[in-house]
C-alpha cells in the first residue's frame, strides 16, 4: 500500500488534512502524520513514502530543511508543500529543491485533493518509469553514451542493425553493406564500442525482446520472429542463458512487480 505522510506541527490542521484524506483514500492509501521536521525524519529512516505534504514554517527543522535532508539521503518522494502568502517564497524554494506542487493557507478541501490525487498519478508515472529502466542492459548504456564518438562506419553499423532486427544478421552481411573487410570490421567495432559484434547484436535482439515480453501480450514465438531468431526454441535458449530465466518467466516477474506496464 503507498503512504502518504503530512508533517505539520499544528495538531489542527494536521489532523484536519489527515481526516480529509483518510475519508478520500476509504482505505486505499495509508495516511499518517508527523507532528515536526525532526519527528519525520527519524520516521522516514524506516518507513518509505510515496506522498510527502508539509509545512514550510515549523520549529528546530522547517519543511525546506526537511527536504534538504532528505534529498542527501537519496531520490525525493512527491512533495506537496504548504504556505501562507506571506511565505511565497519558500514555496518558490521548495519547488526549487524539487517539490512537486505547493497549497496555500486556508487550505481548500478540494484543493488539497486534487493535488494529492495528481501527486500519486505523478508517483504512478515514476513507478512506469523505473520499471522501463530496469529493463535496460547496463553495457548497451555504457555504449549508448559513447555513441557520439564513433566513427561513420561503427554508426552506419548501428543503424544497419536497429533497422534489420528482424533479420538474421550477419557480421559478414553488415560489413560488406559497409564495403569493409570483415575481420577488419570485426576490430574497429570492438575498439569503438567495447563489446564485440556478436555480444552486442544480442544485447540488442535481447533488450527488444524485454520491451516487447513487458508491454505487449504477443506470444513468445512471435517476439522471437520480430528480434531476428529463426527459431523459438533457440530464442528461449540465448534468453535463458542471458536472463537467468525463460521468457515466459521473464514476462510473469515483470507483470508481478509492475503490473500497471501491462
Amino acid at each position: 500500500m503507498k503512504t502518504l505522510l503530512i508533517v505539520d506541527d499544528e495538531p489542527r490542521t494536521r489532523l484536519g488534512i489527515q481526516k480529509t484524506l483518510v475519508a478520500w483514500a476509504a482505505g486505499k492509501y495509508r495516511i499518517e502524520c508527523a507532528a515536526s521536521g525532526v519527528e519525520a525524519l527519524e520516521w522516514l529512516k524506516t518507513n518509505p513514502v510515496q506522498i510527502l505534504i508539509t509545512d514550510v514554517r515549523m520549529p528546530e527543522v522547517d519543511g525546506l530543511q526537511m527536504l534538504e535532508a532528505l534529498a542527501k539521503r537519496g531520490p525525493l518522494p512527491v512533495v506537496i508543500v504548504i504556505s501562507g502568502y506571506a511565505e511565497f517564497e519558500y514555496a518558490k524554494k521548495s519547488l526549487q529543491l524539487g517539490a512537486f506542487d505547493y497549497i496555500l493557507k486556508p487550505l481548500d478541501k478540494a484543493a488539497l485533493i486534487d493535488t494529492v490525487q495528481r501527486a500519486f498519478e505523478r508517483d504512478s508515472g515514476k513507478d512506469r518509469l523505473d520499471a522501463m529502466e530496469k529493463l535496460v542492459d547496463p553495457k548497451l548504456l555504457e555504449v549508448g553514451r559513447d555513441e557520439a564518438r564513433y566513427g561513420t562506419a561503427i554508426k552506419d553499423a548501428i543503424a544497419f542493425i536497429y533497422g534489420h532486427l528482424h533479420e538474421a544478421i550477419t557480421m559478414k552481411q553488415v560489413a560488406e553493406q559497409l564495403h569493409l573487410n570483415a575481420s577488419y570490421f570485426s576490430v574497429l567495432f570492438k575498439e569503438q564500442t567495447g563489446v564485440t559484434f556478436s555480444d552486442y547484436l544480442t544485447r540488442i535482439r535481447l533488450q527488444k525482446a524485454k520491451e516487447l515480453l513487458v508491454a505487449t501480450r504477443l506470444p513468445v514465438w512471435e517476439i522471437a520472429e520480430k528480434v531476428g531468431y529463426q527459431t523459438v526454441k533457440y530464442f528461449i535458449k540465448v534468453f535463458k542463458d542471458n536472463e537467468g530465466m525463460s521468457p515466459r518467466q521473464y514476462r510473469q516477474q515483470a507483470a508481478d512487480e509492475n503490473p500497471s506496464i501491462q
